[in-house]
């Protein structure tokens, strides 16, 4: 898709996640990418581009110091008080070397907005644990230098393999509900696209916050019935959720910081590529 480019070390923490993992098979050709993995498994063990770390147990920095990264995508999960220090290391790290660091965050962190969906430069604002975790850390990042920084804000992701498509396969198949909101309106994305999305920036060089999200919103319930339905399910139990009397966004839509129109998606992508 782009030409090869050798010159970075990149370091993706999580990269034996759904996403993460999505990020390394793509920028992998193309440069010297290096991840990391929690479980012992013999996947990653064979790896050689593969550490093991436990950001509960190790310091991030014997792996900084090995890799000597020039960028690090972070793309972790799970307790958020380690992961919090976790970072603080990081963002020290990419202050002292002049590097630069992707931080994976979510469309959460603008959950106690609902009357209307949120861009780049809204205030950040949320009721739950962990929308205020992602602020944190993304209030962490912003106090670096602005060309070290990249902010993702994601919504959910979807993808043949990813754990909400899955989930919904396994209800079906134990004839248990799946749990539709129709009051949430939202948007939505791909691992792929936003694995593209982030060889693009990396290429270009861009930093600043960027929406990740589809470009159209829909409503939660009609979207959970089309993925169904072109994964060719049938016989689905729907758990309809109110949340709420109106309707509630939580989207994440791009304005300022706009990718060209090939990286961009909407939420009828999503559909055609889960049905391929």
């Amino acid at each position: 898709m782009l030409k090869k480019e050798g010159k970075h070390h990149i370091l993706i923490l999580g990269a034996s996640g759904f996403l993460g993992y999505a990020i390394y098979k793509e920028l992998c050709p193309y440069f010297k990418t290096y991840g990391t993995y929690n479980t012992s498994n013999s996947q990653w063990e064979k790896n050689h581009q593969f550490f093991q770390y436990n950001f509960e147990e190790d310091d991030v920095y014997e792996i900084l110091d090995v890799v000597k990264p020039t960028i690090i995508i972070s793309a972790l999960r799970g307790d958020f008080a380690t992961q919090f220090i976790a970072h603080k290391h990081m963002a020290e790290y990419v202050f002292l070397k002049k590097i630069k660091i992707i931080f994976l965050s979510s469309a959460n962190v603008f959950d106690a907005y609902s009357k209307y969906p949120s861009y780049e430069e809204d205030k950040t604002y949320s009721n739950s644990i962990y929308g205020h975790f992602k602020i944190k850390i993304e209030n962490m990042l912003l106090r670096l230098p602005k060309n070290q920084v990249v902010i993702l804000r994601l919504p959910m992701v979807f993808g043949k393999q990813s754990p909400r498509t899955q989930e919904i396969i396994q209800n079906i198949n134990e004839k248990t509900p799946i749990e539709v909101f129709p009051n949430l309106i939202m948007n939505v994305t791909t691992d792929s696209k936003v694995s593209l999305q982030i060889h693009y920036i990396i290429n270009r060089n861009k930093s600043g916050i960027f929406h990740l999200g589809s470009t159209d919103l829909i409503h939660h319930d009609e979207f959970i019935k089309d993925i169904t339905k072109s994964l060719g399910l049938k016989n689905a139990i729907y758990k309809h959720v109110y949340t709420t009397n109106d309707d509630r966004y939580l989207a994440v839509l791009p304005k300022y910081n706009l990718l060209p129109k090939n990286l961009q998606i909407i939420s009828q992508d999503i559909i055609s590529e889960l049905a391929i």
